[in-house]
């Protein structure tokens, strides 16, 4: 995708989901899966190592730094950024496969790539999930067990600049219920499937019956 491509034709629609590491993104994404099989995740590209229980080609697409620069520079990646010293980046093929056969597309991402997509689809949704409190994304972080201090420091850091970045998304969910968090995000999909550039490129024969 490019800035010259027309996003009309395009019969499904893309989420972005941005929140700070702890805030409950992944759990979230995960369940609103389960519920909805027109929706398909994007997998990252990375060069930071699995942490326990990841599996490549599931949760992410694992690469060595070197490998990341090359498809990097040949063009694959629809947006890259680098986040806490690892690499990440969005296949770009991926997406315009997906989104022309008619699929849904979500995906996990940080602000920095959020903000590259939306240069290039300004149809895109974009949705922040908040945590209820700094206090409670720590205590999350902390019961994860996946982090040392320094790691956990440096990922509070990183949520107040993450933050300060809300105001640029169009939806703000605050994932304070796990429930009621979930059927916000339910209701922001329901309504990204009813804009008017995919409901009319999912409905070309009505349009040509009503002189559209």
């Amino acid at each position: 995708m490019n800035g010259s491509n027309s996003t009309s034709s395009y019969q499904g629609s893309m989420l972005m989901i941005v929140a700070p590491s702890g805030a409950g993104k992944s759990s979230l994404v995960n369940a609103l899966l389960k519920e909805d099989a027109g929706l398909k995740l994007s997998l990252s590209t990375t060069t930071r190592a699995p942490r326990p229980g990841e599996m490549d080609g599931k949760d992410y697409r694992f690469v060595a730094q070197d490998e990341f620069a090359q498809e990097r520079d040949q063009g694959h990646f629809l947006e890259w950024a680098e986040v806490h010293g690892h690499f990440y980046g969005t296949s770009k093929p991926w997406i315009e496969s997906q989104m022309q056969s008619g699929s849904d597309v979500i995906l996990e991402i940080d602000w920095q790539g959020a903000q590259q997509i939306r240069k290039l689809i300004p149809s895109v949704q974009w949705i922040f999930i908040f945590p209820p409190s700094i206090e409670a994304l720590e205590e999350r972080l902390r019961k994860r067990g996946q982090d040392d201090e320094a790691t956990i420091q440096r990922r509070l850091a990183a949520a107040h600049v993450e933050l300060t970045h809300a105001h640029e998304a169009d939806y703000i969910v605050v994932n304070d219920s796990f429930e009621q968090a979930l059927a916000d995000l339910k209701h922001i999909l329901a309504s990204s499937r009813l804009r008017s550039g995919p409901s009319m490129a999912r409905n070309p024969a009505l349009l040509k019956r009503l002189g559209v």
